[in-house]
């Protein structure tokens, strides 16, 4: 399975790859379509993640993904971008990703104790569509993006992977972020009725809550600019004394 390459000429690379990278780390929805598997469910697709610009998906044993991996198949990955509010110009952007599925070793299951194959596809084609307007004729924006590029590490925290992190935290651990706030400001947390992270960056996050008196924010600056996803978790959890995942 191959991806055509004919494309329109190419923008800056290191732009293209970091818009790449974003939608691959913030997805609004993600098809899977896989050489002689027609059958792998769309379960499978809604599974991956981003792991620094790999797409990895986890399988139970024996299920058509893993078997497709095992025997190396191509497969084609569409990605729809999360970036941006909905219907934001940024959602109508795609990203088409050909490569080869390989097995990753297993994995042990903490929710339902099951051992699962781990699952990548190998890269070898990147391919950014932004739609025309409406009433234009013109064929879709269709950019290559170099593989050198869309693999380096200083896309690791691009501008999905911060998005997505504030979406996780608001929805997953409110109960945490109102401690925080607690604990950082006195009000008791039966005064909180909400708390929210926005404008994350590698440098700062924004924190903003709702009491009994009122709305409020605050910004708080990391001690230095993280470099890394990793770092970036720790200094949250430290600068929040919240114990995020």
């Amino acid at each position: 399975m191959t991806a055509d390459p004919t494309t329109r000429p190419m923008l800056d690379p290191a732009q293209l790859a970091g818009e790449a990278r974003s939608i691959l780390a913030c997805p609004a929805g993600v098809s899977l379509v896989v050489d002689g598997h027609p059958s792998v469910l769309a379960e499978d697709a809604l599974g991956m993640q981003d792991v620094h610009g790999t797409p990895t998906f986890s399988c139970p044993p024996g299920s058509e993904l893993a078997d497709a991996a095992e025997h190396h198949r191509s497969a084609l990955i569409t990605v729809e971008s999360g970036l941006g509010g909905p219907g934001s110009d940024e959602r109508a952007v795609t990203l088409t990703l050909a490569g080869r599925l390989e097995t990753r070793g297993v994995e042990d299951c903490a929710c339902c104790e099951e051992t699962r194959h781990v699952v990548v596809l190998e890269l070898n084609f990147a391919l950014l569509t932004r739609p025309t307007p409406t009433g234009d004729d013109r064929p879709d924006q269709q950019h290559r993006v170099p593989l050198e590029h869309f693999r380096s590490p200083s896309h690791h925290l691009n501008r999905g992977y911060l998005q997505r992190s504030v979406e996780h935290a608001n929805t997953c651990h409110q109960e945490e972020l109102r401690r925080a706030v607690s604990t950082t400001t006195g009000i008791p947390m039966s005064r909180l009725v909400g708390v929210a992270l926005a404008d994350l960056s590698p440098a700062s996050v924004q924190v903003r809550w709702i009491d009994v008196d009122g709305a409020h924010l605050t910004d708080i600056e990391f001690p230095r600019t993280a470099r890394s996803t990793a770092e970036l978790g720790e200094m949250l959890r430290r600068e929040l004394h919240a114990g995020l995942c």
